[in-house]
């Protein structure tokens, strides 16, 4: 059994999956009906499509003899589901010399300035001095928000007025952060989806304007998702990859929601890695994504043995 924030940030989600597959897996015998079940299953526990192409691997074995039991069709799914996550987590990307700058897109609500905040406390726990910019300058809570976070943490945050250009602030952060010695930049940036060439426009200035103080910059952009929408995260990550050269993905609110299953698609479809989930409320609530432990949390062996007693 899984412990942890991870497992208890999923209950809801292996709570959908687990009562579905209790009924499916208790005392049924595998046959074609059974794996027809198993796909709606998957299915509406939001896989889509994965849930659906790793059914069609498994009726393929069971067609060739390859797996005769449902025990045999529990491990399948769990060995799928880990290989299609595989390249998720692992650590922020680093920069060689200097400092390190990560850009932070989403849209509004999405929970995009909170995740920022536990982000740049995981960073303190690893002793990395971390500094915030405000450059989502459209929204003025946006700013306060972060402001609020910053004062909390006790890490220096650069802003400017609402409206200013996002731009500016990059470029006053980025001096800064040089100066101070900072070790790790975190920039906030547009939370709306409006033109798609206007935000364009916005990123790339503000890309260029971080690459042109420190080498590399932007060396990671992550983009945060909400999960509790679900397969709609997914039209979310297409959008936003359209504009902006995204390098991983933060699932926020994994706790709230049952639809923690979206993951796979997010990952199969855009092949981004999913690097951090939001498990809690709590500035600590940020998990470092583990495929084999997502899994495990997702799709227990326990709710199996359970089915079957």
């Amino acid at each position: 059994m899984v412990f942890g924030k991870l497992f208890q940030g999923l209950k809801k989600t292996r709570e959908k999956l687990a009562s579905s597959l209790r009924s499916l897996f208790g005392r049924r015998k595998l046959d074609e009906a059974f794996l027809d079940e198993l796909e709606q299953v998957l299915f509406t526990a939001d896989l889509g499509k994965t849930g659906i192409a790793l059914v069609e691997e498994i009726k393929e074995a069971y067609r060739k003899k390859e797996i005769s039991d449902t025990d045999a069709v529990f491990e399948w799914l769990r060995r799928g589901l880990t290989q299609r996550l595989q390249g998720c987590g692992g650590s922020i990307a680093r920069a060689e010399k200097g400092p390190t700058v990560v850009m932070v897109c989403g849209v509004n609500g999405s929970g995009k300035t909170t995740s920022i905040a536990k982000l740049a406390r995981h960073l303190q726990k690893q002793n990395l001095k971390v500094m915030l910019a405000a450059a989502d300058t459209f929204r003025a809570a946006a700013v306060e928000q972060l402001g609020i976070w910053a004062q909390r943490l006790q890490v220096p945050i650069v802003r400017k007025e609402t409206g200013a250009d996002p731009a500016a602030v990059a470029y006053d952060a980025a001096d800064q952060a040089v100066r101070a010695g900072v070790d790790v930049l975190i920039v906030d940036t547009a939370g709306r989806l409006h033109t798609q060439k206007h935000l364009m426009q916005e990123l790339e200035k503000i890309r260029k304007v971080l690459e042109r103080h420190i080498k590399g910059a932007p060396h990671e952009t992550l983009l945060v998702l909400d999960a509790t929408t679900g397969q709609n995260a997914l039209v979310q990550a297409r959008e936003f990859s359209q504009v902006a050269a995204v390098s991983g993905l933060v699932l926020a609110k994994l706790d709230g929601t049952a639809k923690g299953g979206a993951v796979f698609g997010i990952r199969e479809q855009m092949n981004l890695p999913v690097k951090f989930v939001g498990v809690g409320e709590k500035i600590d609530d940020l998990e470092v994504f583990d495929p084999q432990g997502f899994v495990d949390a997702v799709l227990s062996r326990e709710d199996l043995e359970t089915a079957k007693s």
